[in-house]
């Protein structure tokens, strides 16, 4: 059956907070829904990355192996020696928890590959060619979770649950990344994948909500218009995860749908975050944006407006690649222009306190040891049964 119409939120009214005295200041809260991409495969006192951490609290950072400005590598990841000393420096700089996290699907989008020495998985498309076979989609997800978590990252961008409806869309099907044309196998596989990254101890951080499939362009390149070709079946294999509670953080996709909102993408629509996610699905967990240093984004809205538009949306993690274009001073940029629309009553500050306890409540669940690193440090999330 199709899912119900999604309720349309009414942005007048402000969101209901209870005060919290555990709250750290304000712009704590607000370094830790930030999250960016840096250069460097070691870090120093010296490094950008450094000061984000220090004096913006910078709440994640996300992991490449190639810098797409540059055209060169490596970025970040050279071998697992250097991984791991990278990975445990970056959680010492800091006392509090940080987000490490990396794109690892599997197939053409693996940041840990075979060229800088670790262990590949199979792509989603080959992993659900046998729909009703879990096994090789469970070893692969053990094998990502385990691998990531040796190295110290928590956080994987994985499964994609987007169903494989355009098999030439140059972002999903021709890349290998659907497990399937089929919703109830997306989903199936989606589960196997998420239920054996926590057996690994990584969280999962499932994407592209509402669903990225039937697009015939690729959002790194522009914005993609789905009215005409996204159904509700794209929004079942989602439905049938998030509410499993699976799920530790879903990725929205940079994505135009005039009937989900005539006038904003997805991931900075509050139709669509408050509306489909929250109150018509029930995601009450982290909402992380797709990259916002994509041209679907740039090309369209300034740095301070796709801010306003994302954290209005609903979204708590604001994700700045920080690859297709370099900025050394994205994060005290950001961090600056939500202090100032707080200061200027354009967000509310019981606004950040709500993704702030989201993110909290997530941090939570990670565990200060690791089996090869001094015990304080890398953090890794503990067992998720």
């Amino acid at each position: 059956q199709p899912e119900a119409p999604f309720p349309t939120p009414d942005p007048n009214v402000p969101v209901q907070v209870e005060p919290d005295q555990t709250a750290p200041p304000l712009e704590v809260m607000v370094g830790q829904m930030l999250m960016a991409g840096f250069r460097g495969t070691s870090v120093d006192p010296e490094s950008p990355v450094a000061r984000d951490l220090l004096q913006y609290h910078l709440g994640g950072v996300i992991l490449f192996s190639h810098d797409v400005e540059l055209g060169s590598g490596p970025r970040n990841i050279e071998n697992p020696a250097q991984l791991q000393k990278l990975t445990w420096a970056l959680q010492t700089i800091n006392s509090t928890p940080l987000f490490i996290a990396v794109d690892q699907e599997g197939g053409l989008v693996q940041r840990l590959n075979a060229k800088n020495g670790f262990r590949e998985t199979d792509s989603a498309a080959i992993l659900g060619q046998v729909p009703d076979d879990l096994l090789a989609t469970m070893a692969a997800g053990l094998g990502i979770g385990k691998q990531l978590s040796d190295q110290g990252i928590n956080i994987d961008f994985a499964p994609v649950l987007d169903v494989n409806v355009n098999p030439d869309c140059p972002a999903i099907g021709k890349l290998g990344r659907s497990f399937s044309a089929d919703p109830k196998v997306v989903a199936e596989h989606g589960k196997a994948f998420i239920d054996m990254l926590h057996e690994g101890g990584v969280l999962s951080c499932v994407k592209h909500f509402p669903g990225h499939g039937s697009s015939t362009t690729d959002s790194h390149l522009g914005l993609p218009d789905v009215t005409a070709t996204w159904t509700q079946a794209e929004l079942a294999p989602f439905t049938s995860i998030l509410r499993s509670g699976r799920a530790d953080m879903v990725m929205t996709a940079h994505l135009f749908n005039t009937d989900w909102d005539p006038d904003h993408p997805a991931s900075l629509s509050r139709h669509v975050i408050t509306g489909m996610l929250r109150k018509s699905i029930g995601f009450e967990g982290v909402v992380v944006t797709d990259d916002l240093n994509m041209r679907a984004i740039t090309d369209r809205y300034g740095l301070e407006e796709a801010i306003f538009l994302a954290i209005n949306a609903g979204c708590d993690i604001l994700l700045f690649g920080n690859n297709l274009t370099f900025d050394p001073d994205i994060v005290p940029k950001a961090h600056a222009i939500i202090m100032n629309l707080v200061a200027t009553d354009r967000i509310s500050p019981w606004r950040i306190l709500q993704s702030w306890r989201r993110i909290n409540a997530l941090k939570t669940q990670l565990n200060p040891s690791s089996p090869l690193l001094p015990p304080d440090t890398p953090l890794v999330p503990t067992s998720m049964q």
